[in-house]
């Protein structure tokens, strides 16, 4: 069952090297987090294929509806987005928790939003306005608890409200898209999101109206027991702020 004393951030690192590990959304895709079977009738991908990359592939955007979105503009003699407006304020805190986790950097929300929209235009896709992409911090809370679980098991609380700890501490803060893993930035983050169907139905809504729409993200560094800050949690989610 494993050596108490192994690094939890080597034994999940070296299963995924840099790849993201996805928890299916909890809104919008319907689908069971990682600590969940899927039930072979639902057509999910199963436990054991969640840990695995999910490709960068064109069939990622004929599934998305992109080649439609691009023919409908050529059909009618316009463009697809080219580009877009607001600025991204200078919100996220980059708090450090009592144990030690980092908490979301500008950076991190600079590169998500940035990552975000560069997709979202290239699958033609308006792209929402830089100064509606938000800090979570409530969404922080739960990625620290996660992050502070003493197990050395990379499994242990993960996934989404429901989850628990090892120590028995009680889950806090709020529910997001999940993704984690070695050397994850905003930006991988936003792409692995993308490339999966039920997270991009969840967090890009591709046949949603974006007017009023804000993403709020948030993301930590490290953890316990001995989690090198290079590993990486992060959540997001779309909602109405207007």
């Amino acid at each position: 069952m494993g050596v108490p004393s192994v690094n939890r951030f080597r034994v999940w690192g070296t299963a995924i090297a840099t790849v993201a590990v996805l928890a299916l959304p909890f809104v919008g895709g319907g689908g069971p987090g990682p600590d969940q079977s899927a039930a072979a009738s639902t057509g999910e991908v199963p436990r054991a294929a969640q840990h695995r990359a999910y490709p960068v592939a064109d069939a990622a955007g004929i599934r998305s509806g992109t080649l439609d979105r691009r023919a409908a503009h050529d059909l009618s003699g316009t463009a697809c987005p080219v580009r877009t407006s607001g600025s991204i304020a200078d919100q996220a805190p980059a708090t450090v928790s009592a144990l030690g986790v980092g908490g979301t950097t500008q950076a991190d929300l600079v590169s998500f939003a940035e990552a975000f929209n560069t997709i979202r235009i290239a699958n033609c896709l308006d792209p929402i306005p830089f100064d509606r992409f938000t800090w979570d911090s409530c969404m922080e809370k739960r990625l620290v608890w996660m992050a502070e679980d003493p197990s050395t098991d990379p499994q242990s609380a993960w996934g989404h409200l429901g989850s628990v700890r090892s120590d028995g501490v009680p889950s806090v803060g709020c529910d997001g898209n999940l993704a984690g893993g070695s050397d994850n930035t905003g930006a991988t983050v936003a792409s692995k999101w993308w490339e999966s169907d039920k997270h991009r139905a969840s967090l890009y809504r591709p046949d949603s109206d974006i007017t009023g729409a804000c993403i709020a993200f948030a993301m930590t560094h490290g953890g316990v027991p001995n989690e090198d800050s290079s590993f990486t949690r992060a959540a997001a989610r779309w909602y109405t702020c207007a």
